[in-house]
């Protein structure tokens, strides 16, 4: 293999394709969207190009069909396997990230409008409930296939952190209604 390096959408290609079995970057694009894609987001765009840099590294492989649309179809080589697992009992250092517009306003709701804070709050409360629907329907539906059950175990933290997050944005409600500032920083657990 190559000393080039991989990235984080290199292994969701390399580790879609190895629970998948052959697939099209368009079929990455529909299981990543009804999977990691809930939690960890990256431009469609890379679902097509990054399944044609790992073939050039070697961890892929592709057919491309002869006639009609010219679909390429790609395969996991043993090199992209062992680069996966290579990769999964690497330690992970890197901190949880969150990449929140809401947190970003809340941050900055100093210069906002005491109601504007009030809506943010609420409307925040409703996404988190809808996505809490969502992932408790793939619950229900996913939960008692036993080919998938290491697989729900994301599941179960996505919606432990949107419990907390309704949570929250439930408290930071209260407060605004009690006539208390949203920012003083306390813990009310």
């Amino acid at each position: 293999m190559s000393t080039a390096r991989l990235s984080t959408t290199s292994y969701v290609v390399l580790g879609m394709i190895a629970m998948r079995g052959p697939s099209t970057s368009y079929d990455l694009k529909r299981a990543i969207g009804h999977s990691v894609g809930y939690f960890w987001h990256f431009p469609h765009a890379q679902l097509y190009s990054e399944p044609k840099r790992l073939e050039e590294l070697g961890l892929l492989e592709s057919e491309e069909e002869g006639a009609g649309r010219r679909r390429r179809t790609y395969s996991v080589t043993e090199e992209g396997r062992k680069a996966l697992r290579d990769w999964l009992g690497e330690p992970t250092e890197q901190h949880f990230e969150l990449r929140d517009v809401a947190e970003i306003k809340l941050f900055f709701n100093e210069f906002a409008e005491h109601e504007d804070v009030a809506r943010l709050a609420v409307d925040q409360q409703r996404q988190h409930r809808e996505r809490i629907r969502v992932y408790e329907r793939m619950r229900e539906r996913f939960g008692g296939r036993s080919e998938i059950a290491s697989r729900m175990v994301t599941l179960r933290l996505g919606l432990e952190l949107e419990y907390a997050a309704l949570n929250f944005w439930r408290t930071i409600s209260e407060e605004i209604e009690a006539g208390e500032p949203p920012f003083d920083g306390g813990d009310r657990s």
